[in-house]
Formats: C-alpha cells, structure tokens, sequence
C-alpha cells in the first residue's frame, strides 16, 4: 500500500489517526518520539514530554472518554488511573493492529511543503520521505509555559514547572507556593496536604470553580448531555450552580475564593479533596504575585509569606518546531487559527488532531476529528472554499472571546457536545 499521509505522534490522537487511515485503506506512516504509545498518558514516557505524575487519574469518566468502537472495561473504576488508560491505550492499538504501522523512537525534525504541493518530512534520523498529507497528534502538553512578564525580582528557593513533577516526595518538608488554580494544580496542592509536612499555598489571579467528581453517587460531568448543551448559557449557568450547591455546597464556605466572572467563562478545576482538605485549614490561598525577595514573596494584597518551593502550574505553550515556516508559528497566546479546529486555510492537506482543549474528554473528540480528516483525504468529504473558512475562523475566535476568560489556556477550547456535532456535520459535507 502507498504511504500518502503521515502521522506526527502516536498519543491517544496519532492512534485515532491511523485507524481511521486504515479503516479506509489508505496508507500512512505513523511516527512515535518514544518507545511506545499512548504519549502524555505513559507515566516516565521515555519521549521526555509526558506531564503524568505518579498518581494521576483521568478526571472525566470512563464512560465519556472511551473510543466509540472500544469502551472501557466496567469492571475499571469509574475514573481510571493512568497505568490502567495506558493499557487500555494499548489494548486499542493491538485489537485494531495499528502497531505494525508505527515507527517508534523516531521523531520528526522537519516538515516543509515543497514546490509540487507534497510535504517533505524529515525524521530525527535524518531520514527524508515526500508525502501527500500530514496529521500533526502531537499534543499541546509538553513544552511549559511560565509567567510572561515574569515576575518582578528573583526567587532564590526551588522552582519546579507542574510538568516535571511526579511523585510527592518532591514537595515533601517544604512550604510550597503553587501558581495557578487548574487541574494540575490541586492535584498537586492536594497531594502535599495530605503529606502534613509544610505550608501549601495556591497562588490565584482570580481563582476557580471547583467541580467534584460526584454527585449523588453518579459522576458529575454525566449531567452534561446534547440536550443541556443547546441550552442559553445562562440557563446552563443556573443548572451548573445548583448541581455545585447540591454536591458540595457554596466552595467559599472551605476558604477556597470564588471567582467574580460567572461559571462556564473558564475551563473548570475538578477535585474531589481540595474543598476538604482547604476546609481543614491545609491548604490556603493567595492574590497574584507582586514580587520575589529571595525567598519571600509579596501579594498584590500586601502580604508576605516565605516559601521554599514554587510550582508553576502556569500550563503549556503549543508549540510544532519541526513546522519551520513561519505560517505555522503559534503567538505568545497560544492563537493558531484553524477551520473548525483542525485545518489551517493557508496550507492544504495539513491537519491538526487532538489540538482542542474540550469541556469533556479529549478522545472521542480527536477521534471524529480523524475520521473527518481520513474522508477528506479519501475525497469522499469535502472543505468549502478558503474564503468560507477564514470567515468562519473568524466567526469562531469572536464568539471564543465573547465567552471566555481571556488566556492562553482558551485558545483551543470546546463544548464536548456541540463540537462533536460541529465535526459530524462536516463529515456530511459530501465531496465531488
């Protein structure tokens, strides 16, 4: 079979990717930095670019994350562990004989449209090989990203990006200062809590909701479903503040801040431990940084505390360094302005897959993205022209800032439900 695609990565996006490919019979090369596959969720991935710690679990659950055609075993928690998605990862690979098609401990240097409308790609081998199309899987959840400016003066103590951590012996005996109130975040803040052997504090410019894994015994992301997300945003708000009442309460009653922006304007922190363990005086909370004095730090509020490590849980920057041309580059804020998330206008036959950032699990989602893509190649669906897409592009990045809290973090994000629709939509957009 010709090779006429190449896939950039085999994380849970490059997998999706190539079985599409293959359902459809067309040929591909998939090429994995690492050893194995499964990228972010291979816990000490040896492509050094996975962000998994020891004790990380998917915080959407088992239900709502799985492929169509391959669900998660019920018999697994209902939010499973990571060593327990990496298997199912590579359960998914093997049933669908994916693996053969994947060079492994290969990355890519380079990648380059060339004058005949091929893309020429060059692997870290030094490897060159021309091919029709590209699917870049490579996730947006390596390369760190830290305060920009960043703040005033110098911290003498440990600094230490949320990316590198692992266990929680790297904040043990130490008063921590973690910046930022995501996912990651208090995961980490939770974690040295429960260790008694320091300060915990969260830095936060404007703080969080605070979503629970549960609510009267059912997980509290399956309230979400097609129909709620058709609702008026506001009556979506009201639904989300009555379902948080009655799981947990108002969050401000454990010390943790409310925001003054309404829920839904920001991509949610869900945890499980963190209003209880706040409510237990073992984490406490911060204003935004002012300044560094050695190992004091100074608030916007006033207040100094002294603190021997700081994490940044500041997120990631979504980088593509093998794409040289300077049309790919991404701004400072993570904008990189694609045609329903997957297609830049200006350069045919170069797909993005997995580049979302959804209000629900990344991998059904990446998949109906790969099957669109996989048709598109085929010819069996078709694009409107690059002026409906650019229009369309900017239809999108309006409603986003409407919508959203500005920040990097915003750039990529979706409605599970309604970009899912958006996507399936287009697969019914027949071609000529």
């Amino acid at each position: 079979m010709q090779k006429q695609v190449c896939i950039v990565g085999a994380g849970s996006s490059g997998v999706a990717a190539a079985k599409a490919l293959k359902d459809l019979g067309i040929g591909f090369d998939c090429f994995e930095k690492g050893s194995d596959i499964g990228g972010n969720w291979r816990y000490n991935n040896d492509n050094n670019m996975s962000s998994a710690y020891r004790s990380l679990h998917i915080n959407t659950n088992r239900e709502i994350m799985a492929y169509s055609d391959y669900p998660l075993t019920r018999d697994l928690p209902m939010f499973p562990h990571h060593s327990q998605i990496i298997k199912y990862f590579e359960e998914y690979v093997d049933h669908f004989g994916l693996r053969n098609s994947i060079t492994f401990n290969t990355g890519i240097a380079e990648v380059v449209p060339t004058s005949n409308g091929l893309y020429k790609v060059t692997t870290d081998r030094g490897e060159v090989k021309e091919y029709t199309h590209v699917i870049i899987a490579n996730g947006h959840h390596w390369n760190p990203r830290f305060p920009d400016p960043p703040f005033v003066g110098t911290f003498t103590g440990e600094v230490l990006h949320a990316h590198h951590y692992r266990v929680p012996e790297q904040v043990m005996y130490k008063n921590i200062l973690i910046v930022g109130i995501g996912n990651s975040a208090v995961d980490i803040a939770c974690e040295a809590a429960k260790l008694h052997s320091g300060r915990v504090t969260i830095s936060t410019r404007s703080g969080a909701y605070i979503l629970p894994n549960w609510i009267l015994s059912k997980p509290f992301d399956s309230l979400a479903n097609p129909l709620t997300a058709k609702l008026p945003l506001s009556v979506q708000r009201f639904l989300l503040k009555v379902s948080l009442l009655l799981a947990r309460g108002r969050q401000e009653a454990y010390g943790v801040p409310l925001p003054k922006r309404p829920p839904l304007q920001e991509h949610p922190t869900v945890s499980q431990e963190l209003l209880n363990l706040s409510g237990r005086g073992l984490i406490d909370y911060k204003s935004n940084i002012k300044e560094f004095r050695g190992k004091e730090v100074v608030f916007e509020d006033g207040t100094t505390e002294t603190y021997d490590l700081i994490v940044y849980a500041t997120g990631y920057k979504a980088t593509f360094p093998f794409l040289k041309d300077k049309a790919f580059e991404v701004s400072a804020n993570n904008e990189f302005r694609l045609y329903k998330k997957v297609i830049h206008p200006d350069w045919p036959n170069l797909y993005f897959v997995g580049l979302i950032q959804p209000l629900g699990a990344i991998m059904p989602l990446a998949e109906v993205q790969a099957k669109w893509v996989a048709k598109l190649i085929k010819g069996t669906c078709r694009l409107p022209d690059v002026a409906s897409m650019t229009k369309d592009i900017e239809r999108d990045t309006q409603q986003m800032r409407r919508r959203y809290n500005a920040s990097p973090r915003h750039t990529f994000q979706v409605d599970f439900y309604l970009y899912k629709e958006t996507i399936e939509r287009e697969l019914r957009r027949k071609g000529s």
